[in-house]
C-alpha cells in the first residue's frame, strides 16, 4: 500500500510502498476513506509530545475515517463491512479512570494513533478494536475527519468549562482547525463568542462559524477590542494557540469568575499568573485534555443532526499532504485539512 511516513522526529514525509497490516487479536484492518490534517499531527510529528526512538518509522494522522475489512481474533464490533472513524488515545478501557470515560487520563495508556502506532496517512490501517467507532449514518468520510479531534474535543472543552447561556466565550485561533468548530460548540452551549485570530480569512471563517464579534491581533491593542467587544466581560477565554502572548491575552481580559482553558503541550511555554488576581477575581485556569470516546460519539451525533457544520476547506491526494502541512505551518489553511483516497 501506499503511505506517508515519518523516519526521524521533525522530519519531512516519505512517501512510499510499504506492506499491508495484518490486524492482531483484538484488533481490525480499516480501508482508509479519508483522513484529517490538522496542527496537532505536525505538532507530533515535530516530537513535541515525546521523541522515543521505539516509535520510528511511523506513519501519522490520527483522525482516519474508512471501511472496516478484515478483524482479528475476539472482535466482535467493529463487524466488517462498517464504517468507523479512529479514537485518538490508545487507552486500556478497563482502569478506573477508563471505566469513568476519562479514556484520555488512562492510568495505561500506550499513547497516541499515528504516534505510537501507525495511523490514516495510509491507503490501511490496523488499530484496537476499542479505538474504532461508528460514523452516524448520513455523514460522509471527509467531513467526518473532522469529528474525532475538531469537533469532540471542543465539545469536552465545553463541558469542561461549564459553558451555559449567558457567557461570554473568547476563541484564540477562532478560525483554525479546532477553533472554528470551537466557535460553534460554544454557540450551541449558548454562549456569545469573540473569535481571535490573526488576518481577513481567519476572521471572515469564524464569523460564518458563528461568532458574534472578531478581533485581530495583529491590529491594534487586541485587550481592548475584546473587551469591547465583549461588553460585560470575558467568562471563558480558550487557547489553541498557545503561546505566552496569547495566554497573557486571555488571562487579561477574563472577568470576574472568568475561566481559562488550556489546550497545548509545548515544551517551555509558560505564563504568569497572579495569584491575588485568582484570589480577587476568582479567576479559574482549566486545563482539557482531548475527550472521551462517549463525548467523540456525541460530538458526531450533532454533526449528524446538523447541529455542528464540519469545516474542512482544502482536500488533497495522499502523495500532496506535505502541500496543507505547509500551509498549517504558514497559518493560513481554513478550518481543517483533510487526505481522501
Amino acid at each position: 500500500m501506499h503511505a506517508q511516513v515519518l523516519h526521524a522526529w521533525g522530519d519531512a514525509l516519505k512517501y512510499e510502498t510499504v506492506a499491508v497490516p495484518k490486524p492482531r487479536a483484538g484488533e481490525a484492518l480499516v480501508r482508509v476513506e479519508a483522513c484529517g490534517v490538522g496542527l496537532t499531527v505536525l505538532n507530533y510529528m515535530n516530537g513535541n509530545q515525546a521523541r522515543r526512538a521505539d516509535w520510528l518509522p511511523r506513519i501519522p494522522g490520527h483522525e482516519l475515517v474508512g471501511t472496516v475489512v478484515e478483524t482479528g481474533a475476539g472482535v466482535e464490533h467493529p463487524r466488517v463491512g462498517e464504517r468507523v472513524m479512529a479514537y485518538f488515545y490508545l487507552a486500556c478501557g478497563h482502569c478506573d479512570l477508563c471505566r469513568l470515560a476519562h479514556e484520555p487520563l488512562c492510568r495505561n495508556l500506550r499513547g497516541n494513533v499515528g504516534v505510537s502506532a501507525d495511523g490514516g496517512y495510509a491507503e490501511y490501517c490496523a488499530l484496537p478494536a476499542f479505538n474504532l467507532l461508528p460514523v452516524p449514518a448520513g455523514v460522509e468520510p471527509v467531513a467526518a475527519t473532522a469529528i474525532p479531534d475538531a469537533i469532540a474535543t471542543p465539545f469536552h472543552v465545553s463541558r469542561r468549562a461549564s459553558i451555559a447561556p449567558g457567557d461570554v466565550v473568547v476563541v484564540m485561533g477562532a478560525g483554525g482547525g479546532v477553533g472554528i468548530h470551537m466557535v460553534q460548540m460554544a454557540r450551541l452551549f449558548g454562549a456569545r463568542v469573540v473569535g481571535v485570530d490573526v488576518g481577513d480569512a481567519k476572521l471572515a471563517a469564524a464569523r460564518e462559524a458563528g461568532a458574534d464579534a472578531v478581533v485581530d491581533t495583529g491590529q491594534g491593542d487586541a485587550a481592548a477590542a475584546v473587551r469591547a467587544a465583549a461588553a460585560d466581560g470575558v467568562s471563558v477565554a480558550i487557547d489553541f494557540v498557545g503561546s505566552r502572548e496569547t495566554l497573557a491575552l486571555c488571562l487579561e481580559v477574563l472577568g470576574k469568575r472568568g475561566r481559562l482553558v488550556c489546550l497545548t503541550t509545548f515544551p517551555g511555554i509558560t505564563a504568569d499568573v497572579s495569584p491575588r488576581r485568582l484570589v480577587h477575581d476568582e479567576i479559574s485556569v482549566i486545563g482539557s485534555r482531548y475527550a472521551s470516546r462517549w463525548e467523540m460519539a456525541r460530538a458526531g451525533e450533532l454533526v449528524a443532526e446538523g447541529r455542528i457544520r464540519p469545516v474542512v476547506s482544502e482536500v488533497v491526494a495522499l502523495e500532496r499532504v506535505p502541500e496543507l502541512h505547509a500551509k498549517l505551518r504558514a497559518r493560513t489553511l481554513i478550518g481543517r485539512g483533510a487526505v481522501a483516497f
